[in-house]
């Protein structure tokens, strides 16, 4: 399989140490708007591990279609994977359709709020443009797999293999994702995309009830305690907006849906001071420059004064879970259960270089290329990946090294 894979940050960068190690993998070309990004990332992959001549590096601006079109021609690409923030997704979900390539991402197309009941109605959800274009993309005999990450995408194999095997009826899918990861030296140092931890944070989160369809609230609503895994105990988590609502309905029947993530009483006070400054808009302003004024976006002003996740590895302490509560009946009893994934930042350091919270990102798309390469997951048309099956997947996080759990809850 030959892929082109457009991002080199935290998460690009993961995906090249997790892929040379796998054998299905013919050539990964890792673009990056800045080369230099995408050069560190593959120069500092091992060759012992089967770095030369299975990748190389480009400079690609991932906003410009017809530029990406032309990669993916070039270089004979299969797929397009793409690690860039969610501002990139439709030019790049286009090209990869223009250019007969499959496509692979971890966060889908943006959404916008109702214009006068945010926190009510759903205005443009999040995937609604990838999904208007199903039709083409089943035309075309080409899979555009999106929300393939860990929170979507591990979370959703989670739904479909609860609903496959474990479940007869289901009440209630919750994904619940927490840790107890601290950061040495920073007051406020988030583990992931500043850009996109706002945007799915401070926008209206979405639920799913199957009597009333998708509905929104507001953000941090709801808030309850989950006790996660392995050592990392209770955490206090609310609704944010996220894929798994808009996807799990789609293909898992169940009553209601809902993702809550443990932020934290600081980081919440920290990003509704963001949004009171107006520091979490996208709308450029104008401000003084060197040369005369300029144009800033707030939100990438925030970002360029925050460390980048990537870097903080050697700095963070803990664990992190990524994982789906899954309520109903088994057999006529009820039953309740949490699928989970926990990664432990000290074992991906040593192992990958990798911060955990990029790491368990990048590891899952990884595995998705595996499994349609080698056939076992073969589709066409825009999925999700509770739309496939779910057991390969699982399966294969074992083989990577590292295994999910199961805990009854009941």
């Amino acid at each position: 399989m030959r892929v082109l894979l457009v991002g080199a940050g935290g998460v690009g960068t993961a995906v090249t140490r997790i892929a040379a190690r796998r054998e299905f993998l013919t050539h990964m070309v890792v673009a990056d708007y800045d080369p230099a990004r995408a050069e560190a990332a593959v120069a500092a992959l091992d060759d012992r591990e089967g770095r030369e001549g299975r990748f190389s590096a480009r400079r690609l601006d991932a906003s410009d279609e017809a530029a990406v079109r032309r990669l993916l021609a070039a270089e004979n690409c299969d797929v397009l994977l793409n690690a860039t923030d969610p501002r990139f997704v439709m030019p790049l979900f286009n090209a990869a359709l223009a250019a007969g390539a499959h496509y692979v991402d971890m966060a889908m197309s943006l959404s916008v709020p109702h214009p006068t009941a945010p926190y009510e109605q759903c205005g443009v959800k999040l995937g609604d443009e990838q999904f208007a274009l199903t039709g083409a993309w089943e035309e075309s005999g080409r899979l555009a797999l999106v929300g393939m990450g860990v929170e979507p995408g591990l979370s959703d194999v989670f739904a479909r293999y609860a609903a496959d095997e474990l479940f007869d009826e289901i009440e209630e899918i919750g994904v619940r994702d927490g840790a107890n990861l601290t950061v040495e030296g920073y007051g406020f140092a988030p583990s992931f995309n500043i850009w996109t931890t706002i945007e799915e944070c401070l926008n209206p989160p979405v639920v799913y009830e199957k009597d009333r369809g998708w509905f929104t609230t507001a953000p941090f609503s709801e808030p309850e305690v989950f006790d996660f895994p392995e050592g990392i105990g209770p955490v206090e988590c609310v609704n944010v907006e996220h894929e798994e609502v808009l996807l799990m309905p789609r293909w898992v029947d169940a009553r209601r849906v809902t993702f809550k993530y443990g932020l934290g009483d600081d980081f919440i006070a920290k990003l509704k001071t963001l949004r009171d400054l107006g520091l979490d808009s996208t709308t450029k302003i104008t401000v003084p420059g060197a040369d005369g004024p300029v144009q800033v976006s707030p939100r990438d002003v925030v970002a360029a004064c925050l460390p980048d996740p990537a870097t903080l590895g050697d700095r963070m302490k803990g664990k992190t879970c990524a994982g789906t509560w899954v309520k109903g009946v088994k057999d006529g009893k009820a039953r309740e259960v949490y699928l989970y994934h926990v990664v432990d930042n000290e074992w991906t350091m040593r192992e990958y270089g990798s911060q955990a919270v990029v790491w368990q990102t990048a590891l899952n798309p990884v595995i998705a290329l595996e499994l349609i390469a080698g056939g076992a997951w073969k589709a066409s048309g825009v999925l999700g990946p509770e739309a496939l099956p779910p057991r390969p997947f699982l399966d294969l996080l074992g083989a990577y090294g590292s295994p999910w759990g199961l805990r009854e809850e009941r």
